[in-house]
């Protein structure tokens, strides 16, 4: 039973090394690199031990498909360069796969943003679907973004306890950058599906994603760290509409 710790990788100079060093208790770590790196991300994943397989990017679904069709091993642990796997994860990892009952199992995550563990405010448990048999499951095309797994035959996930680490945004100048990326993207989902912006989204939406965030979400419990994030996301619910009105 092989199980690789495989990364999507660009640019991750600054993640990769301590990313691969998590990983070593697998039985091949595989950086699966954009062909695009400018910084020397390859030579770094290569010095490390890792495995590297340099495959042109088109989005992060196709991607993943990519690497699930390329890499030889029953088990796939997708793992992001900026994601540590800690001990007590890779013990319930191994324990899992001596009598998996599921095809695609579910990891929480535990988000560092500026620095701070982000325990409300939506950032946890922040499941995502990682751990993978390799030859049953595929990423759905047509989600580019936050990729969804499909699993065989209607087939139900499995749910692992232990969370990732997450260093996820380093400052706010950061966060900003990435949910813009984000922001253009979910515009053009919209757009595609027939959605125009009216005036009233500019106001009501970005007020009702603070009030998630923050009260639903219990980001007061963040304190000001939730207030702030709270703000943030809901900046860019306005930017999503913003970007949806450029493109109507």
């Amino acid at each position: 039973m092989k199980l690789a710790g495989v990364i999507l990788a660009r640019n991750e100079a600054d993640n990769i090394v301590d990313c691969i060093e998590t990983l070593q208790w697998t039985d091949e770590v595989v950086v699966f690199e954009s062909n695009s790196s400018t910084d020397n991300t390859v030579e770094l994943a290569r010095q490390a031990g890792a495995t590297v397989i340099r495959h042109p990017f088109e989005n992060y679904a196709q991607q993943r498909n990519a690497a699930l069709d390329t890499i030889d091993a029953d088990w796939v642990l997708f793992v992001d360069a900026d994601e540590r796997v800690p001990t007590a994860l890779r013990s319930e990892i191994r324990r899992t796969l001596q009598n998996a009952r599921h095809s695609g199992y579910y990891i929480p995550r535990h988000n560092y943003i500026f620095g701070k563990l982000t325990r409300h405010t939506g950032w946890y448990p922040d499941y995502q679907m990682r751990l993978l048999k390799r030859d049953t499951v595929r990423y759905n095309p047509d989600i580019k973004v936050h990729e969804v797994v499909i699993l065989p035959n209607g087939e139900q996930p499995g749910y692992l306890k232990n969370p990732f680490v997450h260093y996820n945004y380093k400052n706010v100048r950061h966060f900003i950058s990435k949910q813009r990326n984000y922001a253009k993207y979910d515009a053009q989902v919209m757009y595609d599906s027939g959605m125009r912006p009216k005036l009233r989204n500019f106001i009501i939406q970005p007020l009702r994603q603070f009030k998630y965030r923050f009260l639903t979400l219990k980001g007061y419990r963040d304190g000001w760290h939730g207030f702030k994030l709270s703000l943030l996301m809901a900046w860019n619910e306005f930017d999503k509409y913003w970007n949806l009105r450029r493109i109507s």
